[in-house]
């Protein structure tokens, strides 16, 4: 007998093992069933976004981004509607969501998405990092919710001012290397840089406008799901510009 546990932990252990390989089993069939976009009822029941908790996310893409930028014409001019207290919150959202909007947004403390398009919890799925740029996880994010929360639309959003977008510029500029892991982002924006310079534009705002352009069209050419979504009509990507100045999001692509 091991000296650890006894059998009936051996026999949970050996469940728990079970329960992982058909998990993976089933997730290493991603371009088999990638066709089926629209159902999520051959995957587990605990991924499966079966539950819905706001019946007015439910959206056709081109609402979705309409009821976007209504939010922020509102966040602009200082008539929010969203209230924050956990007591107005619906209680359905203990147990699903179904955003209506995917946003991939910088890291950025000044850029808050669910501020900046007055909306509530569970309206938004948003992935963040530093430059607002595509990479495996962000996509893997974004997949998520798009095919199994059923968002409708994914913005990328950008914003003026971007420390990150700055440093890709001196990067590419003076030849500098930024310590640590830095490196990555600005190495990741150089591309935004060069085609914002071969244009005649060098500010961060026309390399950021840039940057949002090249992470849309990414996504849009993404397979094997957000194209399949986007070529059905499911899913609208698109790219918006947060101004500091003002608060308004305009829509670049």
């Amino acid at each position: 007998m091991c000296n650890l546990c006894d059998i009936k932990n051996h026999a949970a252990a050996n469940n728990a093992h079970a329960g992982r390989r058909s998990f993976l089993k089933a997730a290493g069939t991603l371009p088999l069933w990638a066709g089926a976009i629209g159902s999520a009822s051959f995957l587990p029941s605990a991924l499966a976004a079966d539950v819905t908790p706001k019946p007015e996310n439910i959206l056709m893409p081109d609402a979705a981004l309409a009821r976007l930028l209504a939010g922020n014409k509102r966040f602009v001019e200082g008539d929010v509607i969203k209230n924050p207290s956990f007591k107005n919150i619906p209680v359905g959202l203990r147990y699903g969501q179904n955003p209506y909007a995917c946003i991939l947004s910088c890291a950025d403390s000044r850029v808050g998405p669910e501020l900046c398009f007055d909306e509530g919890q569970g309206d938004l799925f948003v992935a963040r990092l530093a430059g607002n740029y595509v990479n495996t996880d962000m996509l893997a994010s974004l997949e998520y919710g798009a095919l199994m929360l059923k968002s409708p639309l994914i913005m990328v959003l950008g914003h003026t001012e971007c420390g990150a977008i700055s440093a890709a510029i001196k990067a590419e500029k003076d030849n500098v290397d930024f310590p640590g892991h830095i490196q990555v982002i600005a190495s990741k924006l150089d591309q935004a840089v060069r085609l914002a310079k071969l244009e005649g534009g060098k500010r961060t705002t026309e390399v950021a406008k840039e940057n949002v352009r090249l992470n849309v069209v990414e996504l849009r050419q993404s397979t094997p799901i957000l194209r399949k979504l986007v070529d059905a009509g499911q899913l609208k990507i698109a790219g918006g510009l947060y101004d500091l100045e003002t608060g308004k999001v305009s829509l670049v692509v």
